[in-house]
């Protein structure tokens, strides 16, 4: 019985087992039929677009650099150009394997070893790296740059192997090249990549927001980094060129290229001079020599005098003829847009524009270069003329005024807080007018009769009103320039009015020890006495021509502000400035001046900075000349021999 029952129980397993054998066999039979209609179906219905698809093609575009423009002299002699230069781009072709490509590495390297200059050198891992495989960089169809300005030698020898390297094309670009001379060096500025610009510099970061592939930035693509390069960026850039592929699906190259050529920029004619901003650079260079090694006897040694700095510029036009920054440099070294550590570390104290920005002179070590006098330095008796008119312009003085020079003049609480100014050498001048006071640069006068006179009538209100009169002629505020790291200077005024009072503010202002303020400011503080009144901006280019020499934009003198002041006022200063000076014996021309002097505190002790403002000639006033020298001793001795033969310069050139 028991038997029977398990008999049975296994018959009914089994019948179990097999039912489901069958279903999962019509499971499986069924998922297979389904599968093979599928098939059936995209091969025979959908194929055919399918295999379209697979051959369809579409095109793709690699933009080409814009050709830059050129920099020109205002006689039309080439300071900044495009020079062409040959460069081996490669392209990721179809089927290419990773042991394909170092092997092609491998051979240029030999290539390059052979037929390529030494400093030109580049390793297969180099290459490689170059070469992008993983397309990590550029897109596939995008060809890669794998070494600039080829030699004459390299492009004969990919030339004529074309058929051996099909991945290989040799390409024409253009790099940046300075005249030798070194025109104007920090002035003109120099170029780097565009990756590089943009991370610096906010002038870059909104130009990628463009969709104009004509005018989108390119990554290796130089720019203007600072200097006229800069200023005149989007007129010296041009357009991009445009070469088109047709791609496949997997993004290799599936046609020839159509090509359209970039633009090239507009050149650009400055105001700078060649000859004269030569001379410039000549006279400042040649005069600090003089100043280190001249006899003690002389009086004129001055051994720190490192660094000059100088502009010249045209009082109705505001076109500056000359600017240096002495010492310069040979901007060559910015070629390809890349300099070389050592390179670098040999001129990166000098690459500022001294002119316009407050830099240090070069010496073995920062520290040592912390000990002594930048490129900003205080006016020293420059300062006179405008303090003259603003005691005249305030009624604290008419032109009439007669005042007796002790030598020096004593304010504060008497005892340990009774300071007293003194004048040069604590010298007794005499009784003195305005312009007499200005001849001989009386202190005394400047502090006594305007300084403190506007203290005792205004108070702390006088500081303000100083300013005030400062700001319209230029001095803190910048020039209007536009040039990249302009400086305002600094109204050391302000913060002796609030660290120690109003008065001394006022008084050492007054002899012009206490604003600091660059050359450019200098000049076209010059240029508003002599144009008496007008505040013009700074100009440094004539005109941008495109490539079929068609003028593109001109450039029209701005007059930013106008001081007006009664005839007699201006004339009483400009008999003050008519007095000669060491180093202008001979001169065949008329000009006004006025030397200073002024003295400084840095961590090294106390210096004396040379400066110089003055125009010529003087009734009728073409060109405004200022020059520091810090630690140049005098003004007459450090600065003034320098700016007698910037006049010289311009005189030869334009005449007066």
């Amino acid at each position: 019985m028991d038997g029977s029952k398990e008999r049975r129980g296994q018959q009914y397993q089994r019948r179990d087992l097999v039912r489901r054998i069958n279903l999962f066999f019509f499971v499986v039979f069924g998922m297979f039929c389904i599968l093979v209609v599928k098939l059936a179906h995209v091969q025979l219905v959908q194929g055919e677009h399918m295999r379209e698809a697979e051959q369809r093609t579409t095109t793709r575009t690699v933009p080409i650099p814009p050709i830059r423009g050129g920099i020109f002299d205002a006689a039309g002699s080439p300071i900044a150009y495009s020079v062409p230069t040959q460069a081996l781009y490669f392209t990721l072709l179809p089927g290419m394997k990773a042991e394909d490509a170092e092997a092609l590495a491998e051979r240029l390297e030999d290539v390059f070893a052979t037929y390529g200059e030494e400093d030109g050198m580049l390793r297969s891992e180099a290459i490689m790296e170059q070469m992008d495989l993983g397309s990590d960089r550029s897109y596939g169809y995008m060809p890669r740059k794998i070494k600039h300005d080829l030699t004459k030698r390299e492009v004969a020898y990919f030339m004529s192997h074309a058929a051996e390297y099909p991945q290989l094309e040799v390409a024409e670009e253009s790099i940046r090249a300075y005249d030798a001379s070194s025109i104007a060096v920090q002035l003109v500025g120099y170029l780097k990549t565009y990756e590089a610009a943009v991370q610096s510099l906010d002038f870059y970061k909104d130009k990628q927001k463009t969709n104009d592939p004509y005018t989108r930035y390119l990554g290796h693509e130089l720019v203007g980094n600072d200097g006229l390069e800069l200023l005149f960026q989007d007129l010296l850039r041009g357009k991009n060129g445009m070469k088109s592929v047709a791609v496949d699906a997997a993004g290799h190259i599936a046609g020839p290229a159509v090509t359209v050529y970039p633009e090239k920029g507009a050149d650009l004619y400055l105001t700078i001079h060649k000859q004269v901003q030569l001379e410039t650079e000549k006279a400042i260079a040649e005069h600090l020599s003089y100043l280190r090694t001249a006899p003690f006897e002389s009086g004129d040694r001055a051994p720190f005098a490192r660094a000059g700095y100088a502009v010249a510029m045209e009082v109705d036009t505001g076109k500056v003829v000359a600017m240096a920054s002495i010492p310069d440099y040979d901007p060559n070294v910015w070629r390809g847009g890349r300099i070389a550590q050592d390179e670098w570390s040999a001129i990166h104290s000098i690459v500022g524009n001294g002119a316009i920005r407050e830099t240090y002179q070069q010496w073995e070590s920062q520290e040592e270069a912390n000990k002594h006098a930048s490129s900003l330095v205080f006016l020293g008796s420059t300062q006179k003329p405008l303090t003259v008119l603003i005691g005249l312009a305030e009624g604290l003085i008419t032109t009439n005024t007669q005042y007796r020079d002790a030598g020096s003049f004593a304010f504060g609480k008497k005892g340990t807080h009774r300071v007293s100014v003194r004048n040069d050498g604590g010298r007794s001048l005499g009784l003195l007018e305005p312009a007499t006071a200005l001849q001989k640069s009386s202190n005394a006068f400047m502090a006594e009769m305007i300084g403190n006179a506007l203290y005792l009538r205004d108070g702390k209100e006088g500081v303000e009103i100083w300013d005030r009169y400062m700001k319209s002629f230029g001095l803190g505020v910048t020039t209007g320039s536009g040039l990249l790291g302009e400086q305002a200077g600094v109204a050391g005024y302000l913060a002796e009015a609030d660290n120690a009072s109003a008065q001394s503010a006022l008084i050492y202002a007054s002899f012009g020890q206490q604003g600091k303020y660059t050359a450019l400011q200098l000049a076209q503080y010059a240029a508003v006495l002599a144009n008496r009144g007008k505040r013009i901006k700074p100009q440094f280019a004539e005109k941008a021509v495109n490539a079929e020499g068609e003028t593109l934009q001109t450039f029209e003198p701005v007059v930013l502000n106008e001081v007006r002041f009664p005839e007699s006022f201006w004339e009483e200063i400009e008999a003050g400035m008519k007095s000669n000076v060491q180093g202008f014996d001979g001169v065949t021309y008329t000009f006004r001046r006025k030397t200073g002097t002024s003295e400084q505190d840095v961590s090294g002790g106390r210096v004396e900075n040379a400066v110089f403002i003055g125009y010529a000639p003087a009734d009728n006033p073409k060109v405004a000349v200022a020059v520091v020298v810090p630690e140049g001793g005098y003004g007459g001795r450090g600065a003034a021999p320098i700016a007698r033969k910037i006049f010289d310069a311009y005189q030869a050139v334009y005449g007066f």
